[in-house]
């Protein structure tokens, strides 16, 4: 498979720094190198450029949402990279980077593909928006914005209106939502997995449920945004938003080997990556092996 390797060093969603360096740990630690032993093609496009801004300015754009015309500009650029790619038939591969980037991924695949669905598998809903944050920040709010919920900047990035309908979106492994989250879930009834009906129900029937009602749907893609905040903090001290409870390793492989299996994914992040918090290098080691694991069955 050809896959256009699209590196996104951006903090600003997260307003934590670390994570912007993920792309560049990731090459050092050989990701060309792991999807080409698999028999993959690999176009490293190199890193998005991302705005500098100091942090006293961070809501000049609005008062609610830090550094918003800085992630606007960045989810803008990659939303057009992504969609250059699809259209090249080349697999985007975007590494970050705080999960804010998940909107310009979404925006790109959802402007070549009609009918598109998303696996957001990640230890938040991020689907907040401005009026229901808490923190202000942008990477709790790119799924909603992508479903058309929140402010009409990030709804219409890229182009108009929603990109992908909420009976579309699947969220696998929450366990830290909030109060906002949980009412436009209930609203939108949108496709949440907890940790606990993973634990509960097993991976395979979620996994199957999800394939059932994709494939009764006709979907052409699968758009598949990773957080590694999904795993438990055992697994993942090096990321910035831990959540107790996570899902253990061999769920999340069983959980890329099925997805990627079923020839649906088109487009896929992996994100929240941040090598400060970790001392030990545990998390780089487990992200390079799930990396490994992930180019098998692509």
């Amino acid at each position: 498979m050809k896959i256009n390797l699209i590196g996104v060093p951006l903090f600003l969603g997260c307003d934590n720094k670390g994570v912007d360096m993920g792309p560049e740990v990731l090459r050092e630690n050989n990701i060309i190198e792991i999807f080409e032993k698999n028999n993959h093609t690999v176009y490293d496009m190199g890193n998005l450029y991302v705005p500098q801004v100091n942090s006293e300015d961070k809501y000049c754009s609005h008062d609610k949402m830090k550094y918003l015309s800085e992630i606007i500009q960045v989810d803008t650029n990659l939303a057009h990279q992504v969609y250059s790619s699809l259209c090249s038939k080349t697999f985007p591969l975007v590494i970050g980077g705080d999960h804010a980037l998940g909107l310009g991924s979404i925006c790109g695949a959802s402007k070549y593909y009609e009918n598109l669905a998303v696996i957001w598998v990640d230890a938040h809903g991020d689907i907040n928006t401005h009026e229901t944050s808490h923190s202000g920040n942008v990477h709790g709010m790119p799924l909603a914005a992508a479903m058309g919920i929140g402010h009409s900047s990030l709804t219409d990035l890229y182009y108009t209106g929603a990109k992908v309908k909420p009976e579309n979106v699947f969220i696998i492994g929450a366990r830290d939502l909030d109060e906002g989250e949980i009412d436009l879930i209930e609203n939108k009834k949108i496709n949440v997995y907890t940790t606990e009906d993973v634990k509960t129900r097993g991976m395979e029937s979620i996994l199957n449920e999800i394939h059932n009602i994709l494939t009764s749907k006709k979907i052409d893609a699968v758009h598949l945004s990773f957080d590694i905040d999904c795993l438990d903090p055992k697994y993942v001290p090096g990321t910035g938003t831990r959540v107790n409870d996570g899902m253990c390793v061999e769920e999340v492989k069983f959980l890329l080997k099925y997805l990627m299996e079923t020839r649906l994914i088109k487009s896929m992040d992996f994100v929240e990556l941040n090598t400060a918090l970790d001392q030990t290098d545990t998390t780089i080691d487990l992200c390079m092996d799930l990396l490994d694991w992930t180019s098998k069955y692509l």
